[in-house]
């Protein structure tokens, strides 16, 4: 401040304006926190829920704009009858690992009936959907349409509408922003529980989005549905823009930043023959296997791609299929997280690494692998592009054709501008 007291006079006040502005740019955020959907419930005192029996799909992410878990919150908030939770993927405390089927339970904390809906079934049965109401959904989603909890809404609200349920969805940010639109689309042929819902691959839209799209779309209007809505966000903030604590959202996305990393990886991992760093300390940074020649790798991939640096590694993953095996790869850093082409990616590494080891058949890991690699694509086109040698260019201009397309669909069901 001293500095600033001796600068200014009438002689150098458009100076003194510099210094004062340059200090308002460093102290005063670009964006003010949003207020998450739980939040704005609480600001409405639960008025939507009162006098009704309610569940509540969450995780460990399922929490307010002060990390409060919306458990907590509505097992105490007055006039609310919370009867019953329900379970994604890696449980209502995300502590199952990835595909592992989950139990019913008792919640030690409230005492709740706990129903899995990655165990037994996937969809709500009519008993667990029985006892309430109205069903309120709270998940923090990724951005990226293999990730399960999106395929969850979709069988919750397609129960509930059959069973004539009320769905309540507190909406939440998608962390890579809401105007990231790129990869492969679904084909109906290849509907599955990572492939639920025909969005592009990164889909830029929110969960109380992507909820209005699936009533619409798939549900005809049958689910009556209410998205709770946040207030204050934007559609070009991405998760780091928000201010918001990260809580992950299963063992696999401990940071905000690995979203980004699942987009770019995720469907790299599922051709089983290379490592993406899940099983090392940096899931979904990685690209190895032993035999690759990673320097060369290197150096080809950061000739490709400006926004992201490509550093030579050697690890060894300390569990998982590759567990204790040395892999030779690229550790993924990417630079600018508006503009790297975060699931043309893969396609490039996969490409590079074919040119590179043309005598290595990187589709060899078995069926149930390459079903899988199908399922998170969405088709089985794109393996049969790479197996006959088509240029990752050549792919990835068929994905932006087709999420343009999707682009036009998906406008009248975006809720923030």
């Amino acid at each position: 401040m001293q500095f600033i007291q001796n600068n200014i006079n009438m002689k150098n006040l458009p100076f003194a304006c510099i210094v004062l502005l340059c200090l308002l740019f460093v102290v005063t955020p670009l964006y003010s926190t949003p207020s998450l959907g739980i939040d704005v419930l609480q600001q409405e005192s639960f008025q939507i829920l009162k006098g009704k029996r309610i569940g509540l799909v969450t995780h460990p992410a399922g929490v307010n704009n002060k990390a409060i878990p919306t458990v907590s919150i509505l097992s105490s908030a007055p006039g609310v009858k919370l009867v019953a939770l329900y379970g994604p993927e890696h449980g209502v405390y995300g502590d199952e690992l990835a595909g592992k089927k989950v139990d019913n339970a008792t919640d030690p904390k409230t005492g709740l009936p706990v129903y899995s809906l990655y165990g037994k079934t996937r969809k709500p049965s009519p008993e667990m959907l029985a006892g309430i109401d109205a069903l309120v959904v709270d998940l923090q989603d990724i951005g990226s349409r293999s990730y399960t909890y999106i395929s969850t809404l979709a069988l919750a609200m397609e129960a509930c509408a059959e069973q004539g349920k009320e769905v309540i969805v507190l909406d939440r940010p998608n962390p890579l922003g809401g105007l990231r639109v790129e990869g492969p689309m679904l084909n109906p042929k290849f509907v599955s529980f990572v492939s639920q819902i025909p969005v592009s691959y990164v889909h830029g839209m929110t969960m109380g989005e992507i909820a209005k799209f699936i009533n619409a779309e798939q549900l005809k209007g049958r689910c009556k549905l209410t998205v709770i809505e946040m207030k204050d966000w934007n559609r070009n903030q991405t998760w780091m823009d928000t201010g918001l604590l990260w809580i992950p959202t299963s063992p696999h996305i401990p940071k905000a930043e690995t979203c980004f990393y699942y987009a770019a990886t995720g469907i790299l991992g599922e051709i089983g023959t290379i490592n993406n760093g899940v099983g090392y300390t940096l899931p979904f940074e990685l690209a190895g296997e032993e035999w690759i020649n990673h320097e060369v790798l290197a150096k080809a991939m950061n000739a490709k791609f400006n926004s992201i640096y490509f550093r030579p590694v050697t690890y060894r993953p300390f569990y998982g299929d590759q567990k204790g095996k040395i892999c030779r790869g690229v550790q993924i850093m990417i630079k600018d997280y508006t503009n790297a082409p975060l699931t043309e990616l893969p396609i490039h590494i996969f490409a590079q690494i074919q040119k590179l080891h043309p005598d290595k058949d990187l589709f060899k890991a078995g069926s149930d692998k390459i079903e899988m690699f199908d399922k998170v694509n969405g088709s089985d086109w794109t393996r049969q592009m790479l197996i006959k040698r088509r240029s990752a260019d050549e792919i990835t201009a068929q994905w932006r054709k087709d999420a343009q397309a999707f682009q036009e669909i998906r406008k009248k069901y975006l809720i923030y501008k």
